[in-house]
């Protein structure tokens, strides 16, 4: 990610910031640290959605290198030969179903492999089926996946790397941070793919 952006959450920002005001309003809280590779413009807008909605899953390891180059800048070369396990954000089984795979999985899938780290793509549960959050507010999101995951006893005393597809308030990776951090794991971290640029405090109202 080019700067400016906030050191916690990785996302830009108008001006370099310790933290964002997501970050100072909570989101700091569960994550150790976040960082995004790249911004949700085209051409990595449609190769997401093409992955994500048009069963493209061949996409996968192509927008995977993304996540690998930013995994190879600081601070990611002390960081990773700490983890224990890279966990995708899960989907629930229903859409997991209907989509016949998940999308972040098969990102960390291709990321593991390049770095020759543990998938631990079983340690977390989303418990609660949600409604998409594209088109909802920051509040509507946080909301909405409240207490929706689920991590168990395995991963208590893990160091944890999040990995997911996109990143627009933090409110999905938060929540799982939360659960594995409640579940007794020791830190937590988050890599995404893609954020959408600065746009004056509104979202796309597609991710």
């Amino acid at each position: 990610m080019v700067a400016p952006f906030c050191e916690h959450c990785g996302r830009p920002q108008v001006r370099p910031t310790a933290y964002c005001a997501a970050c100072r309003g909570g989101d700091k809280d569960a994550l150790a640290l976040v960082r995004v590779a790249t911004v949700y413009t085209e051409p990595v807008r449609s190769a997401i959605r093409g992955l994500k909605y048009g069963a493209q899953p061949e996409l996968a390891p192509l927008l995977a290198r993304y996540l690998i180059a930013a995994a190879q800048q600081p601070p990611w070369p002390d960081i990773l030969p700490m983890l224990d396990g890279v966990v995708p954000v899960p989907l629930h089984a229903k859409r997991l179903a209907d989509r016949r795979y998940n999308q972040s999985g098969l990102l960390g899938r291709a990321f593991v492999e390049h770095f020759g780290l543990p998938l631990a793509d079983s340690w977390l549960h989303r418990s609660r089926q949600t409604q998409s959050q594209v088109g909802l507010s920051a509040v509507e999101r946080r909301q909405n996946v409240a207490d929706a995951f689920q991590a168990g006893g395995e991963v208590a005393g893990k160091r944890l790397l999040l990995v997911d597809d996109v990143f627009t308030t933090g409110a999905t990776l938060t929540a799982c941070a939360q659960a594995l951090k409640l579940a007794g794991a020791v830190e937590v971290y988050g890599l995404v793919l893609a954020t959408p640029a600065p746009s004056g405090g509104t979202l796309p109202d597609d991710v």
